[in-house]
C-alpha cells in the first residue's frame, strides 16, 4: 500500500528546513500572522482615531512611524489591525474550497463512468469566465460584505481545486495497490479512506496552498472595488482605495498597503513552490 508514512513526512520537513526560500517565506508569513494576531497589543495608536490636522504625514513622523492616512489614522496600526482581515480573507476561501473541492473531485475521480462526467461537466462551466471576473459577478450579485466575499472567493477556488481532486485521484484509483485492495474485498469506504485518500491530499494540498496568494490579491481588489469589506475596518485593498487620492502627496505611505499585499502573496508562492518541491509533487 503506497501511503504516505511518518518517515515520508520527515523528509518532507527536512527538505524544508534545508531550503532557505521556504525558510525565508514562512518567517515572513508567520510574522505577518503574529502581528496581525497581537495587533491590539502591539499597535502605537487607535487605529481608528482620525485627525485632519494630522492627515497625510510622511514616513518618519514622530509618533507616525509608517505615515497616517487621508484622515489622520495612523498607517502602521491600521496595517497590523488590516493584516486580520486580509490574512482571514486570503487563507479561509481556500480552506473552505480544499474541503468542498477535494471531496466532489474524490467522489468524481473514484466514481468514474457517468457520475464522473456528470460532475466535471458542471465543473468546466465555471471555467467559461476568469476568475476575476467570476468573483465580482457573485460579490455583485450578494452585495458588499464580508461574507459574500467569503462565498464568493470559495465558489471561484472550488472547481479549481475540483479538477485537481479528480485527476489524481482518477490515477489513484488505477494503481496497483487499489487494485489489490478491491480484489482482497475491501469496501469501497475503506479503500477510498485507507488508500486513495492519504495518497490524493498532499498533490491537492500542494496545489491549494498556491491558491491562497490568488486569493489575497482577489479579496483585496473586491475591497478595493466596494464589493469586500466595509469602511471603517482597517483592510489592504480598502487602504489602497481610500489611498488613491494621496498617491501624488503621500507616494510611498499610499503604497504601503500595496507592498504588503505583494510581500505576503509572493511568500505563499515560494512557500508553495517549495512545499511542492519537497513533497517531490510533479506539476
Amino acid at each position: 500500500m503506497a501511503v504516505r508514512s511518518p518517515s515520508h513526512r520527515a523528509r518532507v520537513m527536512r527538505r524544508l528546513a534545508r531550503d532557505p526560500i521556504a525558510m525565508m517565506a514562512s518567517a515572513i508569513i508567520l510574522a505577518l500572522i503574529v502581528a496581525a494576531i497581537c495587533a491590539p497589543w502591539l499597535m502605537p495608536a487607535d487605529p481608528f482615531a482620525t485627525s485632519m490636522l494630522k492627515r497625510l504625514r510622511p514616513v518618519g513622523t514622530p509618533g507616525y512611524l509608517l505615515g497616517s492616512d487621508e484622515l489622520g489614522r495612523d498607517m502602521l496600526s491600521r496595517l497590523m489591525l488590516g493584516g486580520r482581515l486580509s490574512l482571514f480573507m486570503g487563507i479561509a476561501p481556500v480552506v473552505m474550497a480544499f474541503v468542498i473541492g477535494s471531496a466532489i473531485g474524490i467522489l468524481a475521480g473514484y466514481a468514474g463512468g457517468r457520475i464522473n462526467m456528470l460532475i466535471m461537466r458542471c465543473i468546466d462551466v465555471f471555467y467559461a469566465f476568469p476568475s476575476v471576473l467570476l468573483a465580482i459577478a457573485l460579490s455583485g450579485a450578494l452585495g458588499a460584505g464580508i461574507t459574500n466575499a467569503l462565498i464568493s472567493l470559495t465558489a471561484v477556488f472550488v472547481p479549481q481545486i475540483a479538477r485537481v481532486a479528480e485527476s489524481v485521484t482518477t490515477q489513484a484509483r488505477r494503481s496497483d495497490y487499489v487494485e489489490a485492495a478491491r480484489a482482497s474485498g475491501a469496501s469501497a469506504t475503506i479503500i477510498v479512506w485507507q488508500h486513495v485518500l492519504r495518497n490524493v491530499t498532499g498533490p491537492i494540498f500542494v496545489y491549494a496552498t498556491s491558491l491562497i496568494s490568488v486569493s489575497m490579491i482577489l479579496a483585496s481588489g473586491l475591497s478595493f472595488l466596494g464589493l469586500g469589506v466595509k469602511p471603517p475596518e482597517p483592510e489592504w485593498g480598502l487602504m489602497l482605495n481610500s489611498l488613491r487620492a494621496a498617491i501624488y502627496g503621500q507616494p510611498i505611505v499610499a503604497a504601503l498597503p500595496g507592498v504588503l499585499i505583494f510581500l505576503t502573496s509572493i511568500s505563499f508562492n515560494l512557500l508553495a513552490d517549495s512545499l511542492r518541491m519537497a513533497m517531490e509533487v510533479k506539476q
